[in-house]
């Protein structure tokens, strides 16, 4: 028999006929085990994976419609958190991490996640006026069932892997990976591993623009590559080793149609507000290459181990660890013992997989084949800058 090659045509059919074999990336490990990449090729369409962790570069754009008499707000502020007005007359977009005025451990966030949850929004807006929108100011409170749109776009989300922080100082520090404490006191890392959607397909050759997606608890789709999207291949311990990092996805999906459990809002102490988004993406098997993408265990997933302690841009790396590694809770550096924890839900990831995966058996969720590639290789440029006289 030759190799095996399928269609996302070919697939999509199945998945009408509720005849497609779905198994999640934890699933097909244990079939590739038993029967062999060449067989659960063969008897495997489609794999589904998921994320659930922090993804601070997210938003929503909202049109609340026209007051009367209208007015171009300038000016918006949502439950005291301010939104960018610089749109249309009455479109806005808030971001995730903008903090409130009033309250730090209250933002954008948690504005998104009330809405989801159906609840009113207080509304400001201030305008200096015009002759066709005369008004100055608006107030009001608006939610789901009122505004015209409300979708999110994210960009930047299911980052592809990332470091493991800790803290080689005397002094305790406060990052967007949570606290970590002085003199290596802890680790915290980020990633589904095994589950996680770009570790699943590293080359992405079935995800792109236009991938229809398990965003938030709802369909939602690849807008575009993720802001600093930089694929990146790092050596790992052993010469056939291969440290994947640095793609991210921009994604589009309907506020309105999420779900509260998938969006949530947090604050981390000493850093600042944040969003955690549920992500799924199914990963259709076309061919043996794929069947050994998407069976990528824990302990064949590396990453770094990085000094958050040290001030400037290019932080040292302390070496490399694997997932299983990081999942027993404990890992030595340095000759000491340090304890492991996890800023992504693993068990949030599982069940997103799981949902993916049933709604592609009930014949509800389709594939779409990206209308276009991300490239292989782009490189990431940092700030230069310049001292303003």
């Amino acid at each position: 028999m030759g190799k095996i090659k399928k269609t996302f045509q070919e697939i999509n059919e199945k998945i009408a006929r509720k005849e497609a074999v779905v198994l999640t990336a934890e699933e097909v490990i244990a079939l590739k085990e038993e029967q062999g990449v060449k067989k659960a090729a063969e008897i495997v369409d489609v794999v589904t994976t998921g994320t659930f962790g922090p993804m601070c570069s997210s938003g929503a754009f909202l049109n609340v419609g026209h007051s009367d008499p209208p007015i171009r707000m300038q000016k918006v502020w949502l439950n005291g958190v301010m939104a960018y007005a610089g749109l249309a007359a009455v479109d806005m977009y808030l971001g995730a991490t903008q903090e409130s005025e009033l309250e730090k451990s209250y933002g954008g966030a948690h504005v998104i996640e009330a809405f989801i949850k159906g609840k009113k929004i207080k509304l400001k807006a201030l305008s200096s006026g015009t002759d066709c929108y005369p008004a100055q100011q608006v107030e009001a409170w608006i939610s789901k069932e009122t505004v015209n749109q409300a979708f999110m776009l994210n960009p930047r989300n299911s980052y592809q892997n990332y470091n493991v922080a800790v803290n080689q100082s005397d002094k305790k520090i406060y990052t967007y990976m949570g606290i970590l404490l002085p003199d290596l006191g802890n680790a915290s890392y980020s990633t589904s591993g095994q589950l996680s959607p770009l570790l699943n397909d590293p080359d992405l050759r079935t995800i792109g623009l236009g991938t229809r997606i398990f965003m938030g608890g709802t369909e939602g789709y690849v807008a575009w590559e993720g802001t600093q999207f930089s694929p990146q291949f790092i050596q790992g311990n052993k010469e056939n080793e291969i440290i994947r990092k640095g793609c991210t996805l921009a994604l589009v999906g309907d506020l309105k149609k999420m779900d509260p459990n998938f969006v949530q809002a947090a604050y981390f102490a000493g850093y600042g507000v944040s969003l955690f988004m549920g992500i799924g993406i199914p990963i259709p098997v076309l061919d043996e290459d794929m069947l050994r993408a998407v069976s990528i265990k824990d302990e064949e997933i590396w990453t770094e181990i990085i000094d958050y302690s040290f001030p400037h841009r290019d932080k040292p790396s302390l070496g490399k660890i694997n997932y299983a590694q990081l999942r027993t809770g404990q890992i030595e550096l340095n000759g000491k013992k340090i304890p492991t924890s996890s800023m992504s839900s693993y068990a949030k990831a599982r069940i997103i997989a799981g949902k993916l995966k049933e709604s592609i058996l009930a014949g509800s969720f389709f594939l779409q084949e990206p209308i276009e590639h991300f490239p292989a290789k782009q490189d990431f440029k940092p700030l230069k800058t310049t001292r303003i006289q």
